[in-house]
């Protein structure tokens, strides 16, 4: 199938297999990407005049570090960051000061990077 574009994957869902299958992951994005397959959603809030996501469920980075983290793994295509669409039944409170909030999850390319990871036995 071809995406009619320069193959990268980006149009066509990834199924166009031109771009070589080559990710480069850091290692903070391993361990967030590990920390999905443990726990399949994760709150995500941002403030009004920013772009940058916020998630205070994950105690090995800062908020700012982990920030920048789920911004390279959104921009991978590996996570979805979806405003509008809040957790059930979980409680906002410590993300009072960011009024935009809702979830983030792994997307079909992140499990696979995840599935990945699992069967060569890089660990975090």
């Amino acid at each position: 199938m071809g995406c009619g574009q320069n193959q990268c994957g980006a149009c066509c869902g990834g199924s166009c297999g031109g771009c070589g299958g080559e990710l480069r992951l850091t290692q903070a994005e391993i361990d967030v990407l590990l920390h999905f397959a443990q726990i399949p959603f994760f709150p995500v809030a941002r403030r009004a005049d920013s772009d940058r996501p916020v998630c205070l469920e994950f105690d090995k980075y800062p908020p700012d570090a982990l920030s920048g983290v789920l911004s390279a793994l959104w921009n991978k295509r590996l996570i979805r960051l979806d405003y509008d669409l809040p957790l059930s039944n979980f409680d906002y409170g410590a993300y009072q000061a960011y009024p935009i909030q809702g979830s983030m999850a792994l997307t079909a390319a992140g499990q696979g990077a995840v599935e990945l990871l699992e069967i060569r036995g890089i660990e975090a």
